[in-house]
């Protein structure tokens, strides 16, 4: 029999996320969306009670979740804000290919620094003529000697101003192109690194994305993650991980603008009824809560298929970041539409919950990329 209720320990992680998200994020998401300012003192918050870094062992000062239990976390962030949510979960992006690949020494290491700076860690993936297109990318890191020469320029970087290193992908031998891709940890501080003024957002305002510019920047060689040739499938494997995140954060933004959106409409009264019990809106609320539910079961089935070692990962892991994140921005925008006029003004939050979902619809890989993905796998079925 298929069993979908949870166990003590994994309710209790929703309980203390949800606890958490309750003091901390509700309470400053408009003060973070209005200033896009990076949320350093709930993240320093989250360090203190244990809620950053999930996925990573204990003994490297992480909680050692599983999948499901992270995406168990990541939804209740969501609920709170997506772009607070995200600063603490990108720092898991950027650790994953430590995770996956590094050496002992590395993840002791660096981990141990993350750990006591209380600080983030960013992604350094995509490129102005690299962003779907993974093989597309053209930084390079030539070896000479004991290190690598890193000249490059990177885009759409989350954390990339407040990061206290990077993961940085490039080519280690530009002659055979995306087949030389390797990984490498990049302290923020080197010589060489140009980041330019954060990028200015429709949503998840309290994120940072920034421009980051690589000259003759000199990384140790024993900073490189794996073998060289490695990167595209360190890349991959760790979007596979954090698609489900991206899934989560989804669902919990959803599940907040539906509720919100709800008990409004059983108040509103219009025509001497609540708008609620007009079919319209009831419809439209029976359709929202099918769709969570439904998106929630299909993120919990991706990370279940993980943490069990299922081979299907790459597919269910697309499918659960492309219909959740495609259901939150129809169930805010729907949200929106519900309440009219309050809806649409800042008095509430679910203009910006819809305005936090179009991202999600965006990063580590589009949706079209995500469909891609999956019918690729699908034909090979």
């Amino acid at each position: 029999m298929v069993n979908f209720e949870l166990s003590k320990k994994q309710q209790e992680i929703i309980e203390k996320y949800r606890d958490f998200t309750e003091r901390w994020i509700i309470p400053n998401r408009l003060k973070y969306d209005e200033s896009a300012e990076f949320p350093w003192e709930i993240v320093k918050a989250a360090y203190k009670e244990g809620i950053v870094n999930g996925p990573i062992a204990t003994k490297f000062g992480g909680n050692g979740f599983n999948l499901l239990e992270g995406a168990l976390a990541s939804e209740e962030l969501g609920a709170g804000c997506v772009g607070i949510g995200i600063c603490i979960d990108a720092n898991t992006l950027a650790l994953t290919p430590l995770l996956i690949a590094a050496n002992e020494d590395q993840q002791k290491k660096f981990f141990g620094q993350i750990n006591e700076e209380q600080g983030v860690a960013a992604y350094c993936l995509t490129e102005p003529n690299a962003g779907s297109d993974v093989q597309g990318i053209k930084s390079t890191a030539i070896q000479h000697g004991d290190k690598y020469i890193l000249n490059g320029h990177k885009r759409f970087i989350t954390n990339g101003e407040v990061a206290s290193f990077m993961t940085v992908f490039a080519q280690t031998n530009p002659e055979k192109g995306s087949r030389s891709l390797t990984a490498f940890i990049v302290p923020a501080g080197l010589p060489g690194i140009e980041i330019k003024p954060h990028l200015e957002k429709m949503g998840q305002k309290a994120s940072v994305q920034n421009e980051i510019i690589f000259t003759d920047v000199e990384v140790p060689v024993e900073n490189r993650i794996g073998g060289e040739g490695y990167g595209f499938v360190f890349a991959m494997k760790t979007f596979d991980r954090t698609r489900t995140g991206v899934a989560a954060l989804s669902v919990g933004n959803a599940r907040a603008a539906y509720e919100i959106a709800k008990n409004w409409t059983k108040t509103r009264i219009q025509f001497g009824k609540p708008i609620a019990a007009n079919q319209a809106i009831g419809f439209m609320l029976a359709d929202m809560a099918t769709e969570i539910e439904a998106a929630r079961l299909m993120t919990w089935y991706a990370a279940w298929a993980f943490d069990t070692g299922q081979r299907i990962l790459s597919k269910l892991s697309a499918m659960s970041k492309l219909y959740a994140s495609d259901m939150g921005m129809k169930v805010t925008t729907n949200a929106v539409q519900a309440m009219g006029g309050d809806g649409y003004s800042r008095d509430f939050y679910v203009e910006k919950m819809m305005r936090d979902a179009k991202l999600c619809q965006i990063y580590e890989g589009t949706n079209q990329i995500q469909r891609l993905v999956i019918s690729k796998a699908i034909l090979k079925e």
